[in-house]
C-alpha cells in the first residue's frame, strides 16, 4: 500500500511541478518522499530558493506561513491542515507592545515558532541554529525573546553583554524531556555522547555534551567518531540520523519525544494535498507586509 502511494506521489509531484518540503519531524514515511527535508532555518531559506511555484509543506502551520512571507507569488499548501505548534501561539501581543513602552531600546526577537501575528510585532525572527549569532549583531542592548522562554534563557547565557527580558512560552515536547530521564538514560548507556536541543529546559542543557539545532545536532553526531548518542530532541530526528550513520546508535532518553502535530503528516495527507492543492496558506495583505520584514531580516543578518 504504502509503494502504490509512493508512486501516485511521486508521479502527481512531477505532474503539477510541485516541490515538497518536510521537516525533520515529521513521519519518516514522509520524509523518505520529500525533496528537501531539513530544519525551520534551512526549510525557511530554501522556500526562496527552489524553482517551482508550488511547495506542498510537510510541517505545522507556522512554517507553511514562513514559506508564504518569503513567497509571495507562489502557491503554498499544507500537508495537513491542523498540524499547528502550540507554542508558535505562546506570545501576548498586547505584552509585546507593553514591553516596548518600559523598554525603549528594546528589540523584540522572535523565534521562528510563530504566528504570523506574532511575527509582525517583531524586530527580527530567529530560528536555534542563528539565534545567538543574530542576536550578538543587533545594536540593542534589551532583548525581548518570544516565546519561547528555553531557548532565550540559553541564548542569554552565550551574550551577557545582552540584558534578555523571557516570555514564558515553550515547546512541550522538549520542556517534557526530564533531567531525571536523562541521567537514568546516561546510567543505561556510559559511552554516549547527548545531543540536546536548546528548547529543552536548563537542567537537561547542563547535562548535554553537545547543544544545537536538529540539523547541527545530525552535523555533529556524522562527523563525530563516537558510536553512540543519546538525542534529546523529537524523535523524528532518528530517521536523518541513521540514514547518515548506520555504524551508529541513538537512543531516546523518554517516551514523551513525540509531537502529536508533526506526526498528523502521513503519506496519505501528502497524497490528498498533491490531488486537491489544498490547503492553501492564505495571509491578509498588512499583516504579510510586516511579518515578512522580521523574517527578511532573520535572512539578512544569519549571512
Amino acid at each position: 500500500m504504502d509503494k502504490e502511494i509512493k508512486n501516485k506521489i511521486a508521479r502527481l509531484k512531477e505532474e503539477k511541478d510541485v516541490v515538497i518540503l518536510a521537516h525533520y519531524y515529521v513521519d519518516d514515511l514522509v520524509q523518505e518522499i520529500a525533496d528537501y527535508v531539513g530544519d525551520s532555518y534551512y526549510l525557511a531559506e530554501l522556500a526562496t530558493r527552489v524553482p517551482q511555484n508550488t511547495i506542498l509543506f510537510c510541517g505545522v502551520s507556522f512554517m507553511g506561513e514562513s514559506a508564504k512571507l518569503l513567497n509571495e507569488g507562489k502557491t503554498v499548501v499544507m500537508a495537513d491542515a491542523d498540524a499547528d505548534c502550540p507554542m508558535a501561539h505562546m506570545a501576548e501581543i498586547s505584552r509585546i507592545r507593553k514591553v516596548r513602552e518600559q523598554y525603549p531600546d528594546v528589540a523584540v526577537v522572535c523565534y521562528v515558532n510563530s504566528t504570523a501575528q506574532i511575527k509582525a510585532e517583531s524586530d527580527v525572527c530567529v530560528t536555534s541554529s542563528n539565534a545567538v549569532r543574530i542576536v550578538e549583531k543587533l545594536p540593542n542592548r534589551d532583548i525581548f525573546f518570544i516565546p519561547d522562554e528555553n531557548l532565550g534563557r540559553y541564548v542569554a547565557e552565550q551574550l551577557p553583554q545582552k540584558h534578555f527580558i523571557f516570555n514564558d512560552g515553550f515547546c512541550h515536547v522538549h520542556k517534557e524531556i526530564a533531567a531525571k530521564d536523562l541521567a537514568a538514560a546516561k546510567d543505561l548507556h556510559p559511552n554516549a555522547l547527548v545531543l540536546t536541543h536548546p528548547e529543552c529546559t536548563a537542567e537537561v542543557l547542563a547535562l548535554s555534551d553537545f547543544i544545537g539545532s536538529t540539523s547541527q545536532m545530525i552535523d555533529f553526531a556524522t562527523q563525530s567518531n563516537q558510536k553512540e548518542f543519546l538525542v534529546c530532541t523529537e524523535n523524528g530526528i532518528f530517521y536523518e540520523l541513521s540514514q547518515k550513520n548506520p555504524g551508529k546508535k541513538f537512543y531516546p532518553v523518554s517516551r514523551h519525544q513525540c509531537c502529536p502535530n508533526m506526526k498528523r503528516i502521513r503519506l496519505e495527507s501528502v497524497l490528498h494535498a498533491l490531488q486537491t492543492l489544498e490547503p492553501v496558506v492564505t495571509l491578509d495583505a498588512e499583516l504579510s507586509e510586516k511579518a515578512r520584514l522580521p523574517l527578511a531580516r532573520m535572512l539578512e543578518l544569519a549571512k
